[in-house]
């Protein structure tokens, strides 16, 4: 029987993540609090979208990669108390490119609805329109509904990839590099995003911008080598790290 993710605060106690014999997380306790923006920060390789990815079980697609001990989402243990759809429903993740579906700008919101059984044509138009406000493209894309997501530039592509995620009303939204590949105004547009979300979803954003953290987290984890090297106030973090190597690393010594 599955439980029902009601809350979205995560807590992660004592995880270690295998890939066969190489440990890619060591140890990693933290507490994400619900509604605000939380960033991970680090040089290539260090564990923090193995981490982001555990939060919606990406990783168990992966051959021979192991996980120990616990990430609880509110009281909700999900590897062990809850099915992997239902908690990708209630996490949903926006990636490093862009990935509309290969059809209309509506079917791609409107795709998700539908799996979870939403067949209502009145119901899927107003989850479309929610969204899209949502992600403020509404007044972008009310007039392309029909047309071809494909056929919009890659800012707007990854904001519908945004809108998607939110038309199944996930309590938390996981973020890996999501303007990465996106010019300034689209970062810019992507970056006001978060700020408003954060009001209704708690969100996760794994992020090499390191100005990108300062602007938009309220939280910030620094990595290294698996390692949860630090983590607490972005603020804090950035302004008067306590650990050697998060000063080496913000002030661009090292990664």
């Amino acid at each position: 029987m599955s439980k029902a993710i009601q809350s979205a605060n995560v807590s992660i106690k004592d995880v270690n993540l295998f890939y066969s014999d190489f440990q890619a997380l060591k140890d990693i306790n933290m507490e994400i609090p619900a509604n605000q923006v939380t960033a991970f920060i680090g040089p290539s390789g260090c564990g923090k979208s193995t981490l982001l990815r555990c939060l919606n079980r990406m990783n168990d697609l992966i051959e021979g990669c192991k996980v120990e001990g616990t990430i609880k989402v509110g009281d909700v243990d999900i590897y062990r108390e809850v099915e992997v759809n239902e908690l990708r429903r209630s996490i949903g993740m926006v990636f490093q490119k862009p990935n509309p579906f290969p059809m209309s700008v509506y079917d791609n919101i409107a795709y998700g609805a539908r799996i979870y059984g939403i067949r209502k044509r009145s119901e899927l138009d107003e989850i479309v329109e929610r969204t899209l406000k949502q992600s403020a493209m509404w007044e972008e894309l009310k007039d392309r509904l029909r047309k071809s997501a494909l056929g919009l530039s890659g800012g707007q592509q990854q904001r519908l990839c945004i809108a998607r995620a939110l038309a199944v009303d996930p309590k938390i939204l996981l973020m890996d590099e999501p303007t990465s590949a996106l010019d300034p105004i689209s970062t810019g547009k992507i970056e006001e995003l978060c700020a408003e979300l954060k009001q209704t979803v708690t969100i996760v954003i794994v992020t090499h911008n390191m100005q990108q953290a300062t602007r938009i987290s309220d939280k910030t984890g620094f990595f290294l080598l698996g390692d949860l090297v630090e983590y607490g106030d972005t603020e804090q973090i950035f302004e008067a790290p306590r650990m050697p190597e998060t000063e080496r690393y913000i002030t661009g010594r090292f990664g």
